[in-house]
């Protein structure tokens, strides 16, 4: 029998309004029913922003250290449950087991990170304008967070938003993807069994059209997280300014990886499958253009073609299997229609392009040559992987290739020349810079956000940084003359 999960509402688990449920399905085998779903109504929102506005003033009155305590003991949950939320990440979202493994543990490492935030919210005390005046600043919360995650890291990504949120005293409404809603659930559960007041968290599955939309429409909501794609950022940001709701947006990237020719071959290889392939290329950071020097370009393409080529495609549980699904038949159709779309617009395919094993939703490593700078295939966010290869003169020419998109999330360079590494830091318009390593990948102590179209360039996600989103800051005057 499938199971049945629910929605987490003002410390219940609660259906849906109308007992309307939605299917997860493993994107591996697509005949695995892995559970169902209530389909959030605007009432069911609703109501879970009205508990967490009920709850919000006894949550901010908890002593922040008390508050750490909790995302603590989650961190050491999740650090107990890790195999079970790695197997379920895998089996939901389509992820190897290594690659799932890796993100519940970043899971564990943002809450154990961000619970030590509570001893450290502190203001300022200023220079005063009197003799017998003090002044000083004090962080308070928020209030009311709205949090929109997308499928492609369900646990890490809901994670390193839910932590700084309640951590400074905010209370939440999460709203998951739906094609990985189990891992957020655990994650909830997580928060629950360490301890979290009912009304804090509140928990809701359904279509971005309807929940989503009434998170980004509420005068009740006081800031809005989310993670996707740009045109679904850009709609939630028309909708959240009618009540001057507070922003934070990630919204997908189109990352270059230059390679110089004096790149060690086989690391900028290894990089760009990394890059290009890890977890089928469903990241925002993925190295989705690399840009090769003409002398090393030959080379390049023929090792990077033999690395795809031999690239293990399959269901993540197997060990074997380097490379696991697209999460949907939507995602898969995109990335055969972008590769067909390649093809149309003369870049040269070298390795892969079409659909790889049965019973899922499998794609082959695809690798295309050729690719000029204004392409489809070189400007558009595929999210699968797809690697189109540009060739370049001069480094000053990579670079000028690398900022001619509209996105300016991650940026990565392989090359032995340290001026030539500086060169491009400097100049490269990316919120995360790469020198000798993946563009994908970040550490949980360290500001995250894109330039551009990737971001709404408001707030950093991650960090110290966290806490400009999540708090405002009061000015207090004391005279005490």
């Amino acid at each position: 029998m499938v199971q049945e999960y629910r929605n987490y509402i003002g410390g219940e688990w609660v259906d849906a309004a109308d007992g309307a449920r939605f299917e997860n399905i493993n994107p591996a085998d697509n005949d695995e029913v892995l559970g169902t779903f209530p389909k959030a109504t605007a009432e069911d929102v609703q109501r879970a922003i009205a508990t967490a506005r009920e709850a919000f003033p006894a949550w901010a009155r908890t002593p922040a250290p008390r508050r750490g305590a909790i995302l603590d003991k989650a961190s050491e949950i999740v650090a107990a449950r890790l195999d079970e939320f790695a197997e379920t990440l895998t089996r939901e979202e389509g992820k190897t087991l290594f690659e799932a493994r890796g993100e519940v543990t970043r899971t564990r490492d943002v809450f154990k990170y961000h619970s030590g935030a509570g001893w450290r919210m502190t203001g300022d005390v200023l220079p005063p304008t009197s003799s017998d005046e003090m002044i000083y600043t004090q962080r308070e919360p928020l209030g009311v967070i709205g949090v929109i995650t997308p499928w492609n890291f369900p646990s890490a990504i809901p994670a390193w938003k839910i932590a700084p949120a309640l951590v400074y005293g905010n209370t939440v409404v999460f709203k998951p993807a739906s094609f990985a809603p189990h891992s957020a659930l655990l994650l909830v559960e997580a928060l629950l069994e360490a301890g979290l007041p009912p009304g804090v968290i509140n928990f809701v599955t359904g279509s971005g059209s309807v929940a989503g939309e009434a998170i980004a429409s509420s005068p009740d909501v006081d800031g809005i997280t989310f993670t996707g794609s740009h045109a679904v950022g850009k709609e939630i940001y028309q909708t959240a300014v009618d009540h001057m709701t507070r922003i934070q947006l990630e919204m997908g990237g189109k990352n270059p990886l230059i390679v110089l020719d004096d790149a060690d071959l086989e690391l900028a290889t290894k990089l760009a499958v990394i890059g290009g392939f890890g977890a089928t290329g469903q990241v925002c950071t993925a190295s989705s253009r690399v840009i090769v020097q003409q002398g090393i370009a030959g080379e390049f393409v023929d090792s990077l073609t033999n690395a795809a080529r031999n690239l293990v495609v399959g269901n993540g549980l197997d060990k074997r299997t380097r490379m696991g699904p697209a999460v949907s038949a939507a995602q898969l159709q995109t990335d055969l229609d972008y590769i067909k779309i390649g093809q149309g617009e003369g870049a040269k395919l070298v390795a892969g392009g079409d659909r790889a094993g049965d019973g899922g939703y499998f794609v082959q490593p695809t690798v295309f040559d050729d690719v000029a700078p204004q392409m489809r295939i070189a400007q558009e966010e595929i999210f699968g992987p797809v690697i189109g290869v540009i060739r370049a003169g001069s480094i000053d020419d990579a670079i000028e290739k690398a900022n001619d998109v509209g996105f300016g999330l991650s940026a990565g360079i392989v090359t032995n020349d340290l001026r030539a590494a500086l060169t491009f830091a400097n100049n490269v318009e990316a919120g995360v810079v790469k020198i000798n390593a993946p563009t994908s990948g970040i550490a949980v102590h360290v500001p995250f956000g894109g330039f551009k179209q990737s971001s709404a360039n408001t707030f950093k996600e991650q960090g110290e940084a966290a806490i400009e989103f999540y708090t405002r800051t009061k000015s207090i005057y004391l005279t005490h003359g």
